[in-house]
């Protein structure tokens, strides 16, 4: 099917408090995730994959490592002046108020959809690890003549009270929503699974700038809480299931329609444990749908004994005799003789020197874990010294309550 002109925008401003006190520096966008990415990475790659070039990624909390990542390793060519991925922060056109909601962001800057004049608007959030073939969305919502569409993931239904249940009828029109509601609406052809919203949406820009406008006047500043409830009595919003959607060289064991919202500590440190093994949950190797990394620019890893075990090992990284298992290394990492690392991420340019041991820990970039200490192991030692999740994980913050590698 032939595409209309496209317009995106990546909204990337969260604080993502919930990830404290990996996003105590920096936005929730911008947070280290895998052994090459940043959890931006994920949804500007679907974006580029599914061959949308024109995107506007709209910033606001602790921007600035965000805005330093995306300079250094997201240069789009401009063959057209349509090929750009730009990034706005808060404009503050209306006023002295930074972005009040997801509607609000996109409402001020209406001057650039204004000026790119698409015939279809892309709103999407940055903070999911997942993969997507956007122009099979596309595909759907213009069969459908949709006013909008809202990308719908099916889950089972015992858990769908934990999100925004979308109920829709036999031909996907949306027909309602409830919040977080203790007993979900399921799929018309399925009882066992419940639509929930993924905050991703297309327009049909007239539609968009008619509804922002209506909104900003009521000061409704949100798209899946005021402005597409207020679109479903014209019939024409649709639920695009991304279980239907189709990535090439996905392999049989990966989970069908893989999604996740990585945005308390639990959720991003099992994210990271779906990577690993033979046959992982999500693969990161696809050469056909690739996540573009952050460029490196260093020596190779070196290995100079020790046992790793299902492991992720970046670029740059210096392993003594060590003993790793379970476990995300990113760049740049130095270890050093009898370290045990066990079930942790380890962020860039980390040293940890000789005796450590780690278990179920994440180590923010630039630190110095000290020669014998232990995290992961005594919960109540572990308290005055870093911070514990709920779920017993330790976070060791970039802050440097324990020595810095590096300066800042």
């Amino acid at each position: 099917m032939a595409h209309p002109k496209v317009l995106a925008f990546i909204l990337a401003g969260g604080k993502g408090e919930r990830l404290f006190p990996l996003t105590a520096f920096r936005s929730k966008p911008s947070v280290p995730f895998g052994g090459r990415y940043r959890i931006v990475d994920f949804v500007l790659s679907n974006f580029v994959n599914s061959h949308i070039y024109s995107m506007y990624l709209l910033v606001q909390y602790k921007s600035q490592s965000l805005i330093e990542h995306v300079r250094q390793n997201w240069v789009i060519s401009s063959v057209t002046k349509e090929h750009f991925l730009a990034v706005v922060p808060p404009q503050m056109r209306m006023g002295p108020e930074w972005f009040q909601g997801t509607a609000d962001a996109v409402f001020q800057n209406i001057n650039l959809i204004q000026q790119q004049n698409p015939e279809i608007v892309i709103v999407f959030g940055a903070d999911h690890i997942y993969r997507m073939d956007i122009r099979q969305m596309i595909d759907f919502h213009l069969s459908k003549n949709a006013y909008v569409t809202v990308a719908a993931r099916p889950v089972p239904v015992e858990e769908a009270s934990q999100f925004g249940v979308i109920q829709t009828d036999s031909e996907r029109r949306i027909v309602g929503f409830q919040e977080k509601p203790k007993e979900p609406t399921p799929m018309p052809d399925d009882s066992t699974r419940a639509y929930v919203s993924m905050g991703n949406y297309i327009f049909s820009k007239n539609i968009l700038l008619d509804s922002l406008v209506k909104a900003q006047s009521k000061k409704q500043h949100d798209f899946g809480a005021h402005v597409i409830p207020d679109l479903i009595h014209t019939g024409k919003v649709f639920a695009y299931d991304f279980a239907t959607n189709n990535i090439p060289e996905t392999r049989s064991y990966e989970e069908v329609g893989y999604w996740r919202d990585v945005g308390t500590i639990p959720a991003y440190f099992n994210s990271h444990m779906d990577m690993l093994g033979h046959t992982p949950v999500f693969e990161l190797d696809n050469k056909l749908w690739p996540i573009h990394p952050s460029t490196y620019k260093g020596p190779a890893t070196k290995v100079l004994g020790g046992e790793i075990k299902n492991s992720i090992i970046a670029e740059g990284v210096v392993i003594h005799n060590a003993h790793i298992r379970n476990s995300v290394i990113r760049s740049g990492v130095v270890i050093e003789d009898d370290v045990s690392i066990e079930d942790s991420i380890i962020l860039d340019h980390v040293v940890i020197k000789k005796g450590s041991r780690l278990c179920r820990v994440i180590v923010d970039k630039l630190n110095v874990i000290n020669e014998g200490e232990e995290f992961g192991f005594d919960p109540e030692k572990d308290r005055f010294r870093c911070h514990i999740d709920s779920s017993g994980i330790a976070i060791i913050p970039r802050s440097g309550i324990i020595e810095r590698a590096f300066k800042e």
